[in-house]
């Protein structure tokens, strides 16, 4: 093949700096810098300017190299169980739209309820270098808890509590919901009540069974039955299809969140055709949507979701930001009456 045949090799395109990008708009290097920092304060017309050499010149910034310079990638690892539940996808999603509006973006991550499980993931989140985690439906172990604070990477636990004081936490006042379900439904006059509980394994499942048994004792009322739903929509659908299949059935069931409760009702309704209220009144948690549609139509503890997402961003930033100590936030959320539970005589919604 002669010289003039070779086919010369384009040479590789030089990559563009921000530099670059400064000189093409007429701006500092730290005016490009503030443009691509989520966070940070330009003026419209830098903006602008900013953006249209960076496009002319195809640079993207370089967030790998920020984050070796100043230590943050400004990424929120969030970690969570499962999304069965209506409200966790709620959630999620209200957390994800929270964290960035200041400058965050969230990694998510599932795992199976184990100690070993969520050891891996978390050791996925420190090798991508997340400036913090949040926890949904997960414990975490004291061991992983002490190797995260070693590493300085701040932890907050989303509805769920740990008794580890080194750990943030924001949940709902599962105590107080729990009690005040129950309340409600012994004003209702109902004297044979049941529980299904969700996961005794976690602290939001044994905490509203605490609220359950206190509001009984204090009436002097016996539970016909307290049985563990596992927060599982068939596990709680059986346990309410063998609670009420015979004659001395539960005349309320008080379920621990709006999950089961859809399960235990369409078991109840079309299983074994007894009606709601009128043969069985059913209470939730949560409030979660669905919970206000006519076919369900549940009578439910609201978790203030709203609310609990501001205190976990604030909780989470505070640490990475303002180096703030840890605290545990319990919000106290209200009973939404609707129709599956008997109103007590003479009531009046608030």
């Amino acid at each position: 093949m002669s010289e003039r045949d070779t086919i010369a090799e384009p040479a590789a395109a030089a990559t563009v700096t921000a530099m670059d990008v400064a000189r093409r708009a007429g701006v500092s290097q730290s005016a490009v810098s503030r443009v691509f920092t989520p966070g940070a304060s330009a003026s419209k017309s830098t903006i602008a300017k900013v953006r249209a050499a960076a496009e002319e010149l195809g640079y993207r910034p370089n967030r790998l190299a920020r984050a070796m310079i100043t230590g943050r990638t400004r990424i929120i690892g969030l970690v969570v169980a499962y999304l069965d539940n209506q409200f966790y996808p709620l959630a999620l999603e209200r957390l994800s739209r929270a964290l960035q509006e200041r400058g965050y973006h969230i990694l998510i991550f599932m795992a199976e309820n184990s100690t070993e499980k969520v050891a891996e993931v978390v050791q996925e989140l420190i090798d991508y270098r997340v400036d913090g985690i949040v926890t949904a439906s997960v414990a975490m172990s004291n061991d992983l808890t002490a190797r995260l604070l070693a590493l300085g990477i701040p932890v907050v636990m989303f509805n769920r509590g740990q008794d580890d004081p080194r750990l943030a936490e924001v949940t709902s006042d599962n105590v107080a919901g729990g009690r005040r379900a129950t309340e409600f439904l012994i004003a209702g006059g109902h004297r044979r009540i049941a529980h299904i509980t969700g996961w005794q394994g976690s602290s939001t499942g044994r905490d509203r069974a605490a609220g359950f048994r206190a509001a009984m004792d204090a009436a002097g009322l016996a539970p016909v039955a307290m049985i563990d739903g596992m927060y599982n929509r068939d596990t709680a659908a059986d346990v309410a299809r063998a609670l009420c299949a015979g004659a001395d059935r539960p005349d309320a069931i008080f379920v621990g969140n709006d999950h089961m409760a859809f399960g235990v009702m369409d078991a109840l309704r079309h299983g074994l055709g007894l009606r709601i209220p009128e043969d069985v009144s059913i209470v939730g948690y949560d409030d979660v949507p669905i919970s206000a549609w006519p076919a369900y139509d549940l009578t439910t503890i609201r978790q203030p979701v709203n609310r609990m997402v501001a205190a976990t961003v604030d909780a989470l930033l505070g640490q990475i930001e303002e180096a703030e100590t840890p605290g545990k936030v319990r919000i106290d959320g209200p009973l939404v009456v609707r129709g599956s539970a008997r109103l007590p005589e003479g009531y009046a919604p608030s």
